[in-house]
């Protein structure tokens, strides 16, 4: 089996670390090309008006300067263009949760999606964690459980069309109560903040913060999984067509 990692926390994030692991359980054929700086928040998003620069920093291991989606196209359509494709993408390990309304901001999520516009088996994996922020991050549920949840997914199983999302909860290993297969949740509570500060020349610029703060979601849902120590799986899919508005408008439409 030939696995490819990327991410969007860059070459240099240790969740990626945490990802290479992982697939190492289930191969030795390994191939690794992340971003060569920080890209959350990305998206789906494809470089095109500026060029790409490719950096060979070990045996398989590649930094693109673009984003998750660069990283995956440059890996297969140019790096192993003359190789067996990958049988399986993983994307992550994201520094933080992917979960609910962040799935379609995430260029975690867009590795994967990436991978499943491929043709294929594409994996996101992302670590929750508790107030203390990236500096005190614990990998550890994931690195005790990513690889036999990578692998049971794998054996089951899924369609094209499709990829998996995984988060694993921000609990020691031993308090992880185990795996939930869930649907994409959603924030009940989440502000938009925009920060405007002054550079030495005083002209203004701007950050984008996002506040949540906990709240108690279904627990049949992504949200609720994670929140109370279950690693949330979800199948997400790439056709974002809704058949029921679909066919409502279509009659509407002909009425008219």
């Amino acid at each position: 089996m030939r696995i490819l990692v990327t991410n969007d926390d860059g070459i240099h994030s240790p969740g990626l670390t945490v990802t290479e692991n992982i697939a190492r359980s289930l191969t030795d054929d390994v191939w690794v090309v992340a971003p060569e700086t920080e890209q959350s928040g990305a998206s789906h998003s494809l470089t095109l008006s500026t060029p790409l620069r490719l950096r060979q920093i070990a045996e398989r291991r590649f930094a693109v300067s673009g984003t998750p989606t660069d990283c995956v196209m440059m890996a297969c359509l140019h790096i192993l263009k003359d190789q067996p494709q990958p049988d399986l993408i993983l994307s992550g390990v994201n520094w933080g949760s992917n979960l609910a309304d962040d799935v379609t901001y995430s260029g975690t999520i867009a590795g994967a999606m990436e991978g499943c516009a491929l043709g294929i088996p594409s994996i996101a994996l992302s670590q929750a964690y508790e107030e203390g922020g990236r500096a005190n991050i614990d990998w550890s549920a994931g690195e005790a459980h990513g690889a036999a949840t990578v692998a049971a997914v794998v054996k089951a199983g899924w369609p094209q069309g499709t990829l998996i999302n995984i988060n694993f909860p921000g609990c020691p290993p031993d308090q992880v109560k185990g795996v939930k297969v869930v649907p994409q949740g959603k924030y009940d509570l989440l502000s938009t903040e925009i920060q405007e500060r002054m550079d030495a020349r005083s002209r203004a610029y701007y950050w984008i913060g996002l506040r949540r703060r906990k709240a108690t979601p279904p627990g049949n849902s992504d949200l609720g999984a994670v929140y109370d120590n279950w690693i949330s799986v979800t199948p997400l899919h790439l056709n974002l067509t809704e058949p029921s508005v679909l066919e409502s408008l279509r009659q509407a439409l002909i009425a008219g």
